[in-house]
Formats: C-alpha cells, sequence, structure tokens
C-alpha cells in the first residue's frame, strides 16, 4: 500500500501533547511544507495543542522559509529545544518564535546540537538519558542558566549536574519524540527515501529511528516520488520500515534562497576557481590571519561570521585542498559555502549524518577549529549565544559547545571593538575613529565557552582580532602579536579598559596580511 497522502491528512495524525522533532539546518532540509500544514491545522482545528518541539539545528530561516514560525501559535506550542534559531539582522521583523521566547510565552531551551543529537540516541535505545562532559561551566550547566531561555524555561530543568565515577557530569534526562518530520528528496511508495539533491543528510534517519523505537509518527517530506523498486538500496538512507508517510512538496529549497544547485549536493565538481574570493577589508585581514595556524594535511571545522571566510583565504594563496573542513551539517572537505549557502559545501569528499559528525567533534578528532565571537571577558569566556538586546541577531549556540568542548586548539575571530572606522592602508592600520563599545569584557552576558576549563584542559586558545593576537593565559588575556600601525597600550590596553594586556615580547604581524594581493601564505 502506498504511503504517500496529502499533507493534510499526514498532520491529522499528530495527537495533542505531542513531542515532534523536526529535522532541519535553517531551509537546508527544512520540512517547510509540514510544519506550515501543522499550523494551519491548529488555526483551522485548535489542534494539534500543547505540542513540545524538537530541533536540533534550527527549522527556517528570516528570509521567506517560516520553518519552526509555523509551530510559534499560542496553545499550539508548550516548549521548545532547539540547538539554534532562525536569526538575521536587526533590519528584518523578529520572528514569532523569538517573540514567544522573549515574551515568556513558551517554555525556551538552547540546547547544543550534538546533545539534541544525543538525546534521539539515547531514548532510541531507551537508555537513562545523555551523560556528557559537553557543556560544562557553559549557560549548559546547571550552575549558570542550565540551557533556559527564558523564565518558563529555567522553572523547568531539562539538565542536572551528577557524579558518576567519581567525576563531574551533565545528565540530561531523556525527552521521548514521538512524531518526527524529516525531509528527503525522493520517495517510493514505500517510503523508502534518498537524499541527491540534499546538501546534507542532517540525522533525519537518527530521528526516525528513536520515534520509530517508540511507537510514533514518522513524517517525511520529499520532492518527488518513483515506483518502488526503482531506488538503488545502497542510495537508500531511510528505509521505509521506519515512514508512515510521505508528503510531496516540488517547490522545496534546497538551502536559503536556493532552489537546486548541484554543486551543493555533489552531483558535480565547480573548478577552483569558480568560486570568489574574500572582499578586501577588515575582516579579511582578520581571516587571514586565523589561517597561519594550518598546517598542510590538517582536518579543521569552522563556524559562521569572520571564520567562515578562512576557506577563502586558502583559495585566493593557491591551497585550495590543503585542508580537510568538516562541518556540522555533515559537509567533509572541499569548500564550506558563505553567505545564505552557510552549513553547505561545494566539491566535499564526503557527506556524514550530522550526528556521526558531532561524535567526531565531542571527541575531539580534529586539528584546529575556527569560530567567532560576539564578546570575550577577563577569563577568556566567549559569548555567541546571547544579545539580550536584540536576541534575534545570533542563532544561539548551534554545535558551537560540542566543538569547543574538548577541541585542541581554537582559533576565536572578532573585531576587537564594535563599531570601530578603521582604515587600511600600506604601513598598517588606522584607526579613524574609535569603536562604540570594546568586545573585551569583564563578564559576557553567555558563557558559551569556558576560558576556566579550557585552561584546565590545556587547551591552546588564540582570539585574532583587527589590532592583535591574544593568547588565553594562566593570567587572563595576552596580546603576543600586534598590528602594525596600532599603539599597543592606546589602542590595546587602553581600548580594552586594562582587561587585554600585551606581552613584553610581543611581535608586529606581517604588512602583507594587509596587502591587496595574495599575502604568500605557505602551509
Amino acid at each position: 500500500m502506498s504511503k504517500i497522502l496529502p499533507v493534510a491528512e499526514a498532520v491529522a495524525r499528530i495527537p495533542d501533547g505531542a513531542v515532534v522533532s523536526v529535522s532541519s539546518s535553517s531551509t537546508l532540509g527544512c520540512p517547510d511544507a509540514v510544519l506550515a500544514a501543522i499550523g494551519e491545522r491548529f488555526d483551522a482545528e485548535g489542534h494539534p495543542r500543547g505540542i513540545t518541539s524538537l530541533h536540533p539545528i534550527a527549522a527556517g530561516d528570516v528570509y521567506g522559509v517560516k520553518g519552526m514560525d509555523h509551530l510559534a501559535k499560542d496553545g499550539l506550542l508548550t516548549r521548545v529545544l532547539a540547538g539554534s534559531y532562525p536569526s538575521g539582522p536587526s533590519s528584518v521583523e523578529m520572528p514569532e518564535i523569538w517573540k514567544m521566547i522573549v515574551e515568556d510565552r513558551v517554555a525556551a531551551y538552547n540546547v547544543p546540537s550534538g546533545i539534541m543529537f544525543d538525546m534521539h540516541r539515547e531514548a532510541a535505545a531507551h537508555r537513562p538519558g545523555v551523560l556528557t562532559k559537553v557543556g560544562l561551566d557553559t549557560f549548559v550547566d546547571p550552575v549558570r542558566q542550565g540551557c533556559a531561555m527564558n523564565d518558563k524555561g529555567a522553572a523547568a530543568p531539562i539538565v542536572d549536574r551528577v557524579g558518576f565515577g567519581g567525576e563531574t557530569w551533565l545528565h540530561f534526562p531523556n525527552i521521548v519524540p514521538n512524531v518526527a518530520v524529516i525531509r528527503a528528496t525522493t520517495a517510493d511508495e514505500r517510503g523508502n527515501l534518498t537524499y541527491e539533491h540534499e546538501g546534507a543528510y542532517l540525522g533525519g534517519l537518527e530521528q526516525a529511528i528513536c520515534v520509530r523505537n517508540n511507537g510514533g509518527l514518522v513524517i517525511a517530506q520529499v520532492k518527488r516520488v518513483t515506483a518502488n523498486g526503482s531506488l538503488r538500496p545502497h542510495d537508500v538512507r531511510v528505509p521505509g520500515h521506519l515512514v508512515d508517510c510521505v508528503v510531496v512538496d516540488p517547490d522545496q529549497k534546497q538551502t536559503t534562497e536556493t532552489g537546486y544547485d548541484p554543486a551543493i549536493s555533489g552531483q558535480v565538481m565547480r573548478p577552483w576557481d569558480s568560486f570568489s574570493h574574500a572582499e578586501h577589508g577588515v575582516e579579511k585581514v582578520i581571516a587571514r590571519r586565523a589561517a597561519q595556524e594550518l598546517r598542510q594535511g590538517m582536518t579543521a571545522n569552522l563556524g559562521f561570521g569572520i571564520s567562515a571566510m578562512v576557506p577563502r583565504i586558502l583559495l585566493e594563496e593557491g591551497h585550495p585542498d590543503a585542508v580537510t573542513w568538516a562541518i556540522e551539517q555533515g559537509a567533509v572537505g572541499g569548500v564550506p559555502l558563505t553567505g545564505f549557502a552557510f552549513g553547505c559545501a561545494s566539491n566535499a569528499d564526503a557527506y556524514v549524518p550530522s550526528p556521526q559528525q558531532f561524535i567526531y567533534f565531542q571527541g575531539a578528532g580534529f586539528d584546529m577549529s575556527f569560530l567567532s565571537f560576539l564578546e570575550v571577558d577577563v577569563e577568556g569566556n566567549v559569548n555567541v549565544s546571547k544579545l539580550g538586546k536584540k536576541p534575534y541577531l545570533t542563532a544561539g549556540c548551534g554545535g558551537f559547545v560540542d566543538i569547543t568542548a574538548r577541541a585542541r586548539n581554537i582559533v576565536f575571530s572578532g573585531w576587537f571593538e564594535a563599531g570601530a572606522k578603521i582604515n587600511l592602508t600600506e604601513d598598517g592600520i588606522d584607526i579613524a575613529a574609535p569603536g562604540r563599545f570594546t568586545k573585551m569584557v569583564d563578564e559576557v552576558e553567555h558563557v558559551t565557552f569556558s576560558g576556566r576549563r579550557a585552561r584546565e584542559q590545556g587547551q591552546n586558545v588564540l582570539y585574532v582580532t583587527e589590532r592583535c593576537v591574544i593568547q588565553l593565559t594562566g593570567n587572563g588575556l595576552l596580546a603576543t602579536e600586534i598590528m602594525p600601525g596600532i599603539d599597543p597600550q592606546e589602542h590595546i590596553v587602553g581600548a580594552s579598559g586594562g582587561r587585554v594586556q600585551v606581552a613584553e615580547n610581543a611581535k608586529l604581524m606581517p604588512k602583507s596580511l594587509l596587502a591587496d594581493a595574495p599575502m604568500g601564505l605557505t602551509l
């Protein structure tokens, strides 16, 4: 019997009080038609009511794909746990899910993406929840916020500190989903799913297994349907016995503002010279210095922001495949993309399911991680996950906490001051006007990365800015390299209110970092 159903019939099976797990990463892999139908059903019938939604990575964006915003209705949604949330510039309207969070109309939590996938694995195997050290001494830890994003979340804790084997751990008791909403490219009538046009596998298989093992409902959204027997078994990523019903959306986007690009799904390989280089400017200078930490043959991870420019630096310098990049959505190798296509890669060597990629990250098998920062404090703590005044300008932690928990080498990139007017000259950095405020603060608003724990574990941590390279030491933040044109006392010590000191033997950074031409990077 065919499992292909109209979307309204599929979502009519979702009961009140359901725990709904959604596979997505912004618009990449987003089953938006199903989420829209859930919201439409609630508007028409008042059901389903009182659901909890689980999002290992955000569903939807602020650029036209609503994703989890379809669920952001009083009465429909009562609790949401997500690795990340839709985010964007202050020029766009705040997403409905963020309005619910800041107005305390839903119990909301920001849970690291890797832990979210771990929660599905443990619930699938009927084990007693996730036991992990990921997130200790960060906002994930109940000694801080315990993942809670508002008062309703804080009133219903989801994580405990426990002792086990003589050590301190974080324990996340199971939150068991009984509905999964996943997405693929093609389904046959039995519900076997292939992903040939997708830019990542994400966690659809693991989410489907978890729900099936707990007697729930699995809904798959696809672009097209084919006859039984026409799919190669090796191509099937989610077998049909895990899928209850399939809905078809021929217009589903591959990722944000991208209908379909075969290079994103690995069906064609792009010439290296088809990739654009990073635009010349201050952020490129920062990314160039970060790239100098790389060596031939390394495997490196990177996050959103300035750090996402580092692969483009290698391209411009003639080292397109010297480093293997690994990103949390699952691509390995190739060139991670920037802008709207962040989370995708072209010319990838492989696509790994996100849950397996996070096992790799949590165990720190990679050589280097390049991440960005919003603010850094005197303890070396980093905030990327919360901006109280403009909350939806950040997506939350995503995989940041999983990646940094044990990483051996971390390079954080960002501006030393917010809003400084800076000119690049042949002689160095010219600060034409100081910034509105320093990014180097006494105490960060949200501890997404713990400097104290990094020191305890012997992690090597650098903060690369347009003025200097700062090293995390046992005595705090120490500038060890100075950009040409920068006055160390005025532009570093003074501008940071004394929070960053300058090493006596601090080196002058090469002027080649500032040039329009390639800087001559060797790996």
